[in-house]
């Protein structure tokens, strides 16, 4: 069995000092909204809390699905980059960029070289632009990581992301090849890809065409994050309809609008019968999904809050 941890949006925080500069520019936008909401919460705190449970889980690998920081400042992204040698070695960690990490025209680019060990495939090529994926990582006895790109500056008072045609034919190759060989194709992204998700200043623009992608060359399980909430949804694969899972935001708070942070557990095995498990792939996988989250009461901390088979 194969244990997949998945974590989504972690926002680290606090912001680092900035100067009058740097806010001549989007940023503006995020730093007010940040001051009137995300800084009244001990965001740190529940990071830390979130990483000290997730050894529990006796996970085998962590997937991450985007928006590590907040306004696309180099301290941000450096300080994200310890984050991620705290939670796991680039091994052990697959990293997809969200909007946030790509805030600014430039901010995507630094981060993909800070965080260059997490983002790339086994073939060790450097990632610099989403020309460059999706990127592919085995793991384990036949998981075959996918990750894509989403991420891309955009106009303030938006936060779309981005698919392209190009992106969307290696899509589709990568899952037919890993497909042919019997493999447990697990898809991450960080705009969810499916209809009606979030509101349309918040969209994924190309999503026909990820969708596309995944009907022709089928899939066993989508994981993304950027609305903050845990949802289950599915679309059309090449043998039937493919979970599309979400986690709540790793940094958000009880009370807050949105569920306490959260944490997903995939296991997944072979069934060897070999038969269709109901989730598009038809080669031969079972998935179970553990949700868990931070509880309500202010030191609880995170427990297990539903499982369920996907």
């Amino acid at each position: 069995m194969f244990r997949l941890i998945h974590i989504s949006d972690p926002h680290l925080g606090p912001l680092p000092e900035i100067r009058r500069s740097q806010l001549f520019s989007k940023r503006i936008t995020g730093y007010i909204n940040w001051h009137r909401n995300r800084v009244r919460a001990d965001m740190p705190d529940i990071t830390k809390r979130l990483l000290a449970y997730l050894p529990g889980l006796n996970g085998d690998h962590v997937a991450v699905t985007g928006d590590l920081i907040n306004l696309g400042l180099e301290l941000e992204i450096g300080n994200a980059a310890a984050w991620l040698e705290e939670l796991a070695p680039p091994e052990k960690a697959t990293v997809v960029l969200g909007n946030h990490d790509a805030y600014v025209p430039g901010a995507r680019e630094k981060a993909f070289a800070a965080w260059q060990p997490w983002v790339t495939g086994d073939d060790g090529n450097e990632v610099d632009d989403s020309d460059d994926y999706p990127i592919l990582r085995h793991r384990g006895d036949g998981i075959a990581l996918i990750g894509c790109n989403s991420a891309r500056a955009s106009a303030p008072f938006l936060a779309t992301g981005y698919f392209k045609k190009g992106q969307a034919r290696r899509l589709q190759k990568m899952l037919e090849s890993e497909g042919a060989k019997g493999n447990c194709r697990i898809v991450m992204i960080h705009h969810p890809p499916f209809p009606g998700a979030t509101s349309r200043h918040k969209r994924l623009i190309g999503l026909k065409r990820f969708m596309e992608a995944v009907a022709l060359g089928g899939a066993e399980l989508i994981l993304h994050g950027h609305t903050h909430f845990s949802t289950l949804s599915h679309i059309p694969g090449a043998n039937g309809e493919v979970p599309v899972v979400c986690v709540p935001a790793a940094y958000q708070w009880p009370g807050h609008s949105k569920p306490p942070a959260g944490v997903n557990l995939f296991k997944i095995s072979r069934n060897l019968n070999h038969g269709s498990n109901g989730n598009g792939n038809g080669s031969g996988w079972n998935i179970v999904l553990e949700r868990h989250g931070l509880k309500a009461g202010a030191q609880e901390g995170f427990a297990l809050i539903s499982r369920e088979d996907l």
